[in-house]
């Protein structure tokens, strides 16, 4: 390709270019409701990215190492995770890629029998940005086949693996009838999805990796990314972004993995977070759907 047949690069763009590019995806109106149910304050949205094998399967499973960390995750943090929630009365969602759910399907059926959401994470964890449309679409469907398969409760909510959104997510999760969205970090409250300047319906509960366990306790040697951060500091972060939800009116997000936060000297951080929360007047523990759902039909 000679110079002049070159794409233009993003600075040398046309304004209704980049226009479109920032409008394909992008918040809507705010959905915060101006209260939540039975007086609550603030909604705590606790979530847990099952991600057990799958983290290293996606790429062919090479590492033993990798997916003997996702192995522990299902053996020693979702028992730890459930005891401590089940402790303290706390309704939670579980994002589970169908293959996690495949390889553990009695762990999600006793998560939705006690109560928890079980939502969408893709089938192997896949790269959405790295696939055609047609691959998402099916992957994503059939993900959804297989978990109402397992826990008798067809699931409506998704977080995309890795957070990672490809131009074509949204339209997929809009043509499925899916309720809501979480892997998207416009606001801190619920809002509208829209696509191409119209409003979709399908409603974002945004993530935040400031408000992900993987952000600081994460380990992988081959990369050089090590867990730079005290545990005790990690409660700290946490705890001052429940503060200001509390004070705010808001809703206070948090996403954890159980091979992270699921560990021994990592499992006390949840603990001692639920009960900073629960010494506050006002909150209210549940799954991301019945969030959404109040959020909703509060803004209509």
């Amino acid at each position: 390709m000679n110079e002049t047949n070159k794409p233009a690069e993003p600075w040398q763009w046309p304004e209704a270019q980049w226009r479109r590019v920032v409008g394909g995806v992008r918040a809507g109106r705010s959905l915060r409701p101006k209260t939540w149910p039975n007086g609550a304050r603030c909604a705590v949205a606790l979530s847990f990215d099952s991600d057990h094998e799958t983290a290293d399967l996606r790429d062919g499973g090479r590492s033993i190492s990798v997916m003997s960390q996702g192995q522990y995750g299902s053996r020693q943090g979702v028992p730890r995770i459930r005891s401590l929630l089940d402790r303290f009365g706390a309704k939670t969602t579980f994002f589970v890629p169908a293959v996690a759910a495949m390889l553990y399907p009695d762990e999600q059926r006793q998560l939705a029998d006690e109560g928890h959401e079980i939502a969408l994470h893709g089938w192997i964890h896949e790269r959405n940005t790295l696939l055609p449309e047609e691959a998402e679409r099916d992957l994503q469907m059939r993900s959804a086949d297989k978990l109402e398969e397992i826990t008798g409760t067809r699931p409506v909510g998704i977080r995309t693996p890795s957070w990672d959104f490809s131009a074509n997510t949204l339209k997929i999760t809009r043509d499925m009838g899916l309720l809501y969205d979480s892997s998207l970090m416009a606001d801190n409250d619920c809002y509208e999805l829209m696509m191409d300047g119209e409003p979709t319906g399908v409603v974002e509960l945004p993530v935040e990796w400031i408000r992900d366990d993987a952000a600081y306790l994460h380990m992988d040697r081959w990369t050089g990314l090590r867990p730079y951060i005290a545990p005790s500091d990690v409660l700290g972060i946490f705890a001052k972004e429940f503060e200001l939800a509390h004070a705010e009116g808001g809703i206070f997000q948090l996403t954890m993995h159980p091979d992270i936060i699921g560990h021994r000297s990592r499992i006390w951080i949840l603990e001692e977070l639920i009960r900073v929360i629960k010494a506050q007047p006002g909150v209210w523990f549940a799954t991301h759907a019945d969030i959404v759902r109040h959020a909703k039909a509060a803004a209509q």
